[in-house]
C-alpha cells in the first residue's frame, strides 16, 4: 500500500510539473498577444514612415549639398547641409553645378538631371521622363507623365520629389535641390581653409616641406587649429563636451561613494546596536535609490538651476542610496575574528574601522563604484540634456534641429566610444587594484 501510495505521488507531481511547463511558454504567449492588441501594433506598422526613415538612416552616413534659387530674387546659392558656413564662392561652385546666363545645372548622377530656368524648373528623371514646374499665378504647376508615382508629392504650394538620385522641391519663395554624397563633408577642413580639397599627399607635404602659408606658424600647426576649431563641427566643443560629461559622471559616482560609505556603518547591525537608527538609516537609502536619478535631476534643476554640477548632485543622491545599501551589507558579512585582533591592542572605534573593517570591504566598494561609474557615464549623457552639460546637450541640440543628422550620428558614434573607453578602464582599474593583477590572468603563472 505505501509502495502503490508513493507511486502515486510522484506520478501526481509529475503531472504537475508537466502541467507547469506547459503553462508557463502558454501564458507568455497569451501576455504577448494580449500586448499586441493593447498597444496596437498591427496600426503602428501601417503608420510607419519607411520612407522618413529611409532619409533618415542616409543622412546618418551621408551629407548634402542644398543647391537653393530664390524664386524673389533670382539668387544661386550652394551650401553643404544648407549652412552660411559651408556655402561655396560663386567662383567656386563644384563641378556637378554649371550656371550660364539665367540657367542652373544640376547632374544628381545616374542620369537624373535638374534645371532651374526663369520662372521653372525641370527635373529629367531616367526610365520616367521630365517633371517640369512652371509658375502661374504665383502658384507651381506641375506637367508630368500620368499616372504620378508616390515619389512625387504635389500640393497647392509645394511640388517635392524624393528620387535614389536626390531630392527637389518647388515652392513659391524658392526651389531646391538637395544632392547626398557619402561621407562627413568639412569634417576637418571647411570650404574657406587653404587646405580644403587637398589629397592626404599634399597635406602631407604642406606639413613636411612646403613653404609656410602663414609666415608666423607652420602649416602643421596651422592644420591643427583648422580641424580643432573647424566651424562646421566643433571639435573642441564636442571634446570639452565629452570631458564634461566623464566628469560630471565622476564627481557623482565617487562624491556618492564618499556619502554612502559612513552611513553604511550606521545601517549595519554589527557596527549600530541602535534598531531606530538603522531602520531609518535604512529607508532613507531605500527612498534615494527608489527614485530615479532622472526625477532628482528635474527637482535639483528647479532648485539650484541647469548646469552639469546639477546633474552630478543629482547622480550623487540616487548612488548614495545603492552603495548605502551595498555597503551596510558588505559590512554585515566582515570577518569579526580580525576586528577583535585590532580591539585586543586596545584600538578605539574608529581606528577598528580603518584597520579592522576597510581593509575587508575595499574590494566590494571598488568594484562596485567603478561599475557604477560606467553606468552613470551612460547616464551622464541623457541628464546632461536636461541640465543643460555634456555631449547630451550637444546631442539634443542636433536633434531638435530636424536636420543635423549626420552631427546626431557623429555625437552618438562618440558617446558609445567613450563607454567603451570607460568600460576598458574600468575594467582594467578593477584587475589592478582588486586583484593585484593588470593583465587579468593567474598571478603565478604556469
Amino acid at each position: 500500500m505505501a509502495d502503490a501510495a508513493l507511486v502515486a505521488d510522484v506520478t501526481a507531481r509529475f503531472r504537475r510539473t508537466r502541467l507547469l511547463a506547459l503553462a508557463v511558454p502558454v501564458a507568455i504567449l497569451a501576455y504577448l498577444a494580449y500586448a499586441f492588441v493593447a498597444f496596437d501594433v498591427a496600426s503602428l506598422a501601417q503608420r510607419a514612415r519607411w520612407d522618413n526613415a529611409q532619409v533618415l538612416l542616409s543622412d546618418f552616413w551621408s551629407y548634402k549639398t542644398h543647391v537653393t534659387r530664390d524664386n524673389r530674387s533670382d539668387k544661386l546659392t550652394v551650401a553643404i547641409e544648407g549652412e552660411a558656413k559651408g556655402t561655396y564662392a560663386p567662383g567656386q561652385l563644384p563641378d556637378w553645378v554649371t550656371v550660364q546666363g539665367d540657367v542652373a545645372t544640376i547632374d544628381l548622377g545616374q542620369g537624373h538631371v535638374v534645371t532651374y530656368f526663369p520662372g521653372g524648373a525641370r527635373y529629367d528623371v531616367p526610365g520616367y521622363g521630365a517633371i517640369e514646374i512652371t509658375e502661374e499665378g504665383g502658384r507651381p504647376v506641375l506637367t508630368a507623365p500620368e499616372p504620378l508615382p508616390d515619389w512625387i508629392s504635389v500640393s497647392d504650394n509645394r511640388i517635392s520629389v524624393t528620387t535614389s538620385a536626390g531630392r527637389f522641391s518647388y515652392s513659391r519663395s524658392k526651389v531646391e535641390t538637395f544632392r547626398y554624397q557619402p561621407g562627413w563633408e568639412l569634417f576637418f577642413f571647411t570650404l574657406d581653409s587653404p587646405f580644403h580639397g587637398k589629397s592626404p599627399a599634399e597635406l602631407a607635404a604642406l606639413a613636411l616641406w612646403e613653404p609656410r602659408i602663414d609666415p608666423v606658424r607652420s602649416n602643421l600647426e596651422l592644420m591643427a587649429n583648422a580641424v580643432w576649431g573647424n566651424k562646421m563641427w566643433h571639435h573642441a566643443d564636442v571634446a570639452g563636451a565629452i570631458f564634461e560629461t566623464i566628469l560630471m559622471a565622476f564627481l557623482g559616482t565617487f562624491a556618492g561613494a564618499l556619502v554612502a560609505l559612513p552611513l553604511a556603518f550606521f545601517a549595519a547591525a554589527n557596527t549600530t546596536p541602535s534598531r531606530v537608527l538603522r531602520f531609518g538609516i535604512r529607508r532613507l537609502f531605500d527612498f534615494v535609490r527608489g527614485v530615479d536619478a532622472l526625477i532628482f535631476t528635474i527637482l535639483l534643476s528647479r532648485a539650484f538651476g541647469p548646469g552639469p554640477l546639477t546633474g552630478a548632485l543629482a547622480m550623487l543622491v540616487t548612488d548614495m542610496g545603492g552603495f548605502g545599501k551595498t555597503f551596510s551589507e558588505a559590512l554585515e558579512n566582515i570577518d569579526e575574528k580580525q576586528v577583535e585582533g585590532i580591539r585586543s591592542t586596545g584600538a578605539n572605534a574608529l581606528q577598528r574601522a580603518r584597520f579592522g573593517v576597510i581593509p575587508q570591504i575595499v574590494p566590494i566598494l571598488m568594484s562596485q563604484v567603478l561599475y557604477a561609474f560606467e553606468s552613470n557615464v551612460r547616464s551622464a549623457t541623457v541628464i546632461g540634456a536636461i541640465v543643460g552639460g555634456g555631449i547630451g546637450l550637444l546631442l539634443t541640440q542636433a536633434i531638435i534641429t530636424q536636420k543635423d543628422w549626420e552631427e546626431v550620428a557623429y555625437y552618438i558614434t562618440l558617446i558609445v566610444l567613450m563607454v567603451m573607453v570607460m568600460d576598458s578602464l574600468s575594467g582594467w582599474l578593477r584587475r589592478r587594484l582588486i586583484k593585484g593583477n593588470p593583465e587579468g590572468g593567474h598571478a603565478g603563472g604556469h
